[in-house]
Order: structure tokens, then sequence, then C-alpha cells
């Protein structure tokens, strides 16, 4: 199973889905779905729901969310060069340097390089006292612009995506990339699906996974569930941090993030189908973190809710998980969804 979960975490992360501009994950996600013999559905917002055993009273909801962090342009400065804002919370500093992709609202594309303004360390101010901002970094587009108005003439303008390179590969069990937040466990959840209909797995109750689209901004979860839910589970990434006991080879499952403590039964449940199949876990607080369950949650919708993961290094930059940690997450979902 562990070729099919990295295989697809691989499509996913190479399918730019920078939150605003999800179109080609959700495609990715419908198709690939139907294919296997579900039938995915998706609500107003655009969240791709897939129901795995139908029914209205005690459902389980499994979520992960494909939106990941990314840039906009803000706008076409004089040299013809792009001045960015970003989508979601990070410092930008993570994506110097990195190659990205514009895209326009027309569909055009564009490739560029996001580097501060002025980046020649043979120059007049030293790169190492520049702060890293939006007025200090820039997209440079790779065609021959020097002005606004050539850029313009590109089709470019502000409010077009920029989706960073994610550079994914895997090294002696080290699974390297961009957006494994949350395209990590999207693709535990897709090879998990792929498991239940090949083999015919019993579930034990209602069981709907949800991929959001709007999860880095807050909202991804809030709205458009499926009937008879009871107990939903943010699969999202574990934080490798500090005093946290979560590491890349771990499943973590978090008691309280910045929303507060999660659901202690559902949680105790988690941890206790951890415990009896030799799972590697930990137990972790993220003191700076939020997850769709929670959204859910702060939304009025009346939840039991919890959140695991496999820990996941160097959140919102080049991230890095581990295939024990991956295959820990899916051992324990399928374990939890068919006893």
């Amino acid at each position: 199973m562990t070729e099919q979960i990295l295989k697809y975490i691989k499509d996913l992360c190479e399918t730019p889905s920078p939150t605003g501009y999800t179109k080609r994950a959700e495609k990715y996600l419908m198709e690939e779905f139907e294919k296997m013999g579900y039938k995915p559905y998706q609500n107003h917002k655009g969240n791709v729901i897939v129901p795995i055993k139908e029914g209205t009273e005690n459902g389980l909801l499994l979520s992960a969310h494909v939106d990941t962090l990314g840039l906009m342009v803000r706008s076409i400065k004089a040299n013809g060069r792009l001045r960015v804002t970003a989508l979601g919370g990070y410092p930008l500093a993570y994506g110097e340097q990195e190659n990205v992709t514009i895209i326009t609202r027309s569909g055009k594309e564009y490739t560029g390089v996001f580097r501060i303004n002025e980046p020649a360390v043979h120059g007049s101010t030293d790169p190492k006292e520049i702060t890293r901002d939006d007025k200090n970094m820039e997209v440079v587009i790779d065609e021959i612009t020097n002005s606004a108005e050539e850029t313009e003439k590109l089709g470019i303008s502000a409010g077009d995506f920029i989706a960073y390179d994610p550079r994914f590969r895997v090294d002696n069990g080290f699974v390297k990339s961009r957006h494994l937040d949350d395209k990590a466990s999207a693709g535990v959840l897709m090879a998990l699906a792929k498991d239940i209909k090949e083999n015919n797995i019993n579930i034990n109750r209602p069981l709907y996974l949800a991929f959001t689209i709007y999860e880095e901004v807050g909202h991804g979860a809030a709205s458009g569930h499926p009937e008879g839910i009871t107990d939903m589970i943010a699969v999202d990434m574990g934080v490798v941090y500090d005093d946290l006991k979560t590491d890349e080879t771990k499943v973590s499952i978090c008691a309280k993030d910045s929303s507060g403590p999660y659901n202690y039964d559902l949680t105790n449940e988690l941890i206790e189908e951890a415990k009896a199949n030799d799972i590697d876990y930990a137990i972790d607080i993220y003191p700076l973190y939020g997850s769709d369950a929670s959204a859910a949650v702060a939304s009025a919708n009346d939840f039991r809710h919890a959140l695991v993961g496999s820990g996941v290094a160097a959140s919102h930059g080049y991230e890095r998980t581990h295939v024990n940690g991956l295959n820990g997450l899916y051992k324990l979902l399928k374990s939890y969804i068919s006893k």
C-alpha cells in the first residue's frame, strides 16, 4: 500500500492548488474516485465529498484539505515584475528563490522565480540585511519584460494565482515536498478508499470522505456536510517542533490546538486504537494551529471532533515526512473504521 499512498501524494503535490485556485485538484479527485467506483460530488463551495458507506445516522467524516499555501499577484511593478500577496499564513522567506508558475485568469501560464528585489551578493546592499516581506520580495517572470505595460500585454494582472514548484522526492523513506500539508493526508485517504473498494472491507458505520479547498484560510469545512454526521476526524499534518513528541515517523494525535481541546472521548478512542495496533504515536499540543474539524465545530455543527496526522517537519516550507508515519496513519484509520 505504501507505493499507492506515495503515488497519490505525488500526483496531488504536482497538481497546483493554491487556496482559491483548486480546480485542477478538484478535477483530479473527482476522476480518481470515479475510477475507483465511487460517486463523489461537490458541495456549493467546491469541497469534494466521497460517500464510502451511506447512511443518515451516526456518520463519520474523515477530512483532508487539498488547498495549499501560495501567492497571488498584488500588482505589477513599474519594472514589469510582480508584487505579491500571500495565500495563507506563513513567512514569505520560506518561498525565497523558489521557482513558481503564474496562472492567469485566462488560463495562460508563465514561469518565474520568487526572490528578494536585489538578490545579488555582489551588489551594494547585503541580502542578509533585507527584510523578507511583500515590499522587498517579487516574482521575476521568465519573459523579456521591463515595464508594467509589457507585463500586462502578457495577460498577467492583479488577482492571478502563483503556485510554488513542489519539488517532490522520496529519499531513504523520507518524503520531501512542498504542500505535504495536507496532500500527504489526502493521499492516505485516497489509498484507504481504494483498499476499501478493492478488498470489500467492512465499514462499521456510515462513512464519508471530504477534501476541502479553503482550509488554509480557515473555513474549508465550515459548511456543506453530508446529513447525519456525528463524528469528524480532521486528517492533517502533525507538527514536529521543540517540546512536542511527534516526529516524521510517528502518527500525531492532537489533544489541543489554538481553537481549544479536541473532543475527549473521540480522541481517547483514537489513542486506544493506536495502542491496540502497536502504532507508533504521540499525543501533542499545537499552540499555533487550527483544523477543518475545529472550523466545523465553530460553525455550529454538532460533531465530536478530533485531529490526527503523520508527523510533518518544516511546516509551510519545504516539508518532510516518512513512510513509517504515513503507513501508521493509514493503519490507524483503517482499523478505526472497520473495528
